[in-house]
């Protein structure tokens, strides 16, 4: 990494080139692979590991700063790099409350991110047991065998699925009772296929394909956390909110990369019946000042909790949840605001607005979709 420059700075000339590539990625839904060597050769694969493993040991600030200006070139790019730094980030707690990473296995995952393209991603959502967020056990199976565990499963939404070297899998020991957690497996064992399903609306290039384990053999201590189910609990709240600022600065960076394109129309489109620039309209002023106040909010909201975290101050799953749904919608309606100005304009596939419409929607996916967030906090004020 260039001494001279921050991690954001980095990424925004990164990110500068990349949105040179995302039509065509968006349009092909291939994935851009070119994009993690560069940020590799950076050395931004690891900026969230801990120093003392051998990483950069970022702030959640400088990780969001990060994300949110890589999405604004390349969003799928940017979903792919949160899953590696959450998973990065993971490592380093140690508090009983999250899964504790066996040493050498987080030294090496780290090791390999520092000198190669080597990324790593959890493996959760199943085709019949949803998101693990609205309870249920894994189907996946890892049956404990005299030569270790023995993998068996189906999962889908595998983000980065064509690059990943690591899947962390949620899966269920065969024991009676049974436990839960999950189980670090390389790519590229004897009984791992992928399976090429994404086609999707938005984030078409985060290569988002089904994996399947088939009676895959992994060793014993590549278990990173296996505990009773009740023993799981309702989650931890500093990694709730480590993926409430990464996810919140992904899709305020999508949202900006729409701002931006319609100032630059709005400034260049002049009607002949209106003999000036589009932009001295006051509906076009009103409309673009309310965009700004929703991305200012954004900023603010992301800036406050990644402040918190870093501090140490404790942060409720509860608070990380709303700020979640709040700057995800806040994107949603930015984008939108701006589509409203563009006419055609904005919903042809040669202008990248489209996109951008389709990429930030996918922003109400993530865990905790609107509902749980919103439930949660009023079920905290009603009853506890």
């Amino acid at each position: 990494m260039n001494a001279s420059l921050t991690p954001g700075q980095i990424a925004r000339t990164l990110a500068a080139e990349f949105a040179t590539r995302a039509t065509e990625h968006d349009r092909e839904a291939s994935f851009p692979f070119e994009n993690f060597n560069q940020l590799q050769q950076a050395g931004l694969l690891a900026l969230a590991a801990p120093r003392k493993l051998g990483g950069q040991g970022a702030t959640l600030a400088q990780l969001g700063e990060v994300i949110g200006a890589v999405a604004h070139g390349d969003p799928a790019t940017a979903l792919v790099l949160v899953m590696q730094y959450m998973q990065l980030r993971s490592m380093g707690y140690a508090d009983g409350k999250s899964r504790s990473w066996p040493q050498h296995l987080a030294e090496r995952l780290v090791r390999e991110s520092v000198h190669s393209v080597s990324l790593v991603n959890a493996l959760r959502v199943e085709p019949d047991l949803g998101s693990p967020a609205r309870g249920g056990l894994p189907s996946t199976i890892a049956r404990l065998t005299p030569e270790g565990w023995r993998l068996s499963g189906h999962k889908v939404y595998s983000t980065g699925a064509p690059i990943l070297r690591w899947y962390a899998v949620w899966t269920r020991t065969d024991e009676t009772p049974p436990r839960v957690g999950t189980i670090l497996v390389p790519a590229g064992l004897p009984g791992i296929r992928t399976i090429e399903t994404w086609d999707h609306l938005g984030l078409r290039a985060s290569g988002s394909h089904d994996i399947v384990f088939d009676d895959v053999l992994v060793p014993l201590d590549n278990a990173i956390d296996l505990r009773l189910p009740q023993d799981w609990g309702p989650g931890d709240p500093s990694l709730q909110a480590d993926m409430a600022v990464l996810l919140g600065a992904l899709y305020s960076g999508i949202a900006r990369a729409a701002r931006d394109w319609v100032v630059e129309f709005l400034r260049q489109r002049k009607p002949a019946n209106l003999g000036a620039a589009l932009a001295t309209l006051p509906r076009a002023q009103e409309i673009v000042g309310t965009i700004q106040g929703l991305l200012l909010t954004n900023e603010r909201l992301l800036a406050s909790l990644a402040r918190d975290v870093d501090s140490g101050t404790p942060v409720t799953a509860t608070d990380s949840g709303l700020i979640k749904s709040l700057v995800t919608n806040n994107a949603v309606q930015a984008v939108e605001a701006a589509l409203s100005l563009s006419s055609n304009h904005g919903l042809s596939r040669k202008n990248p607005l489209e996109r951008h419409l389709r990429d930030v929607l996918c922003g109400r996916i993530h865990t905790p979709q609107d509902d749980s967030a919103r439930i949660a906090a009023g079920k905290q004020i009603l009853i506890s």
